[in-house]
């Protein structure tokens, strides 16, 4: 442990550790002339510590790495319980169809597994997190990962796991108006559904998965939580390790979790240490 601790901090000091704090607008892929950035936060200390990168929601339309209010408060938590962490912009539709923000994802993944250590991350303790459309992506990525993206937990916070089920129950494409403007197309026809049974992350589940936690308000009206459930027990089926935690009472909406069921941070978090505790450094 001693020897592994020294080459850590030999490795890092050559590599040019950033100092601890917030970073932001860092680089981390360039596609057709546009920048794509993320933010980093650095805890005081050595290191390692594991590592959370995170995926904004916005119906894949909207939002940034900055949270804008909802998502704000999961980056506080993870700076306040000492994780590095990354939070990053991806290509937004309707400017930018399907698969720019996956693909954006998947670069981000790659980006950190490689710079992970410059700032005074575990390369091999690495978590997922994303909200609604993020945690879609993240859910996502997971289940179709390579062993450049593969990584060591994932978190879905009311994440849309199974699009067929749910542009069954919305009737047709104009009523869910982000999937729309993601995919570019306005009839379902069977190319559209055959995309959506391949951005489903339940039609890619399979053995051998990182562990999963899945959070929601069990009152969610833009993901039902039978959706969730689903996913989970399809998860399980395969022997993926898989916690759900429903908050009573709530919506859609992660900026009201907290204050109907306060514990639900400390779920997080606790389930964030323990997922990463005993992974590679």
């Amino acid at each position: 442990m001693k020897s592994a601790s020294i080459f850590f901090l030999a490795t890092t000091l050559l590599a040019g550790t950033v100092h601890a704090g917030l970073e932001r607008n860092i680089p981390y892929e360039k596609v057709g002339g546009r920048v794509l950035r993320l933010d980093a936060n650095v805890p005081d200390g050595m290191g390692p510590f594991p590592v959370v990168l995170a995926v904004h929601g916005g119906g894949w339309c909207v939002g940034d790495k900055s949270g804008k209010g909802d998502f704000a408060p999961i980056l506080k938590l993870l700076t306040a319980h000492r994780f590095v962490w990354f939070s990053i912009d991806y290509r937004l539709a309707p400017t930018n169809r399907w698969p720019a923000c996956f693909d954006d994802v998947q670069a981000a993944i790659r980006w950190v597994k490689a710079h992970a250590a410059e700032y005074k991350g575990a390369p091999g303790r690495i978590a997922l997190l994303g909200y609604s459309a993020g945690g879609h992506l993240v859910c996502l990525a997971a289940t179709l990962a390579t062993p450049a993206t593969r990584v060591q937990a994932v978190v879905g916070l009311a994440p849309p796991t199974d699009l067929v089920t749910e542009m069954k129950r919305r009737g047709e494409i104009g009523r869910w108006s982000a999937m729309r403007n993601v995919l570019g197309r306005d009839a379902l026809d069977a190319g559209t559904w055959k995309l959506l049974r391949q951005l489903s992350p339940i039609e890619h589940v399979k053995p051998g998965l990182p562990p999963f936690l899945l959070m929601q308000g069990d009152a969610d009206k833009t993901v039902p939580p039978p959706q969730t459930r689903n996913f989970a027990a399809r998860l399980k089926a395969d022997g993926v390790p898989c916690e759900l935690y429903f908050i009573k009472g709530a919506g859609h909406n992660i900026a009201n979790w907290a204050k109907l069921d306060p514990a639900c941070q400390q779920e997080l978090v606790g389930w964030l240490k323990e997922a990463l505790s005993a992974k590679g450094r």
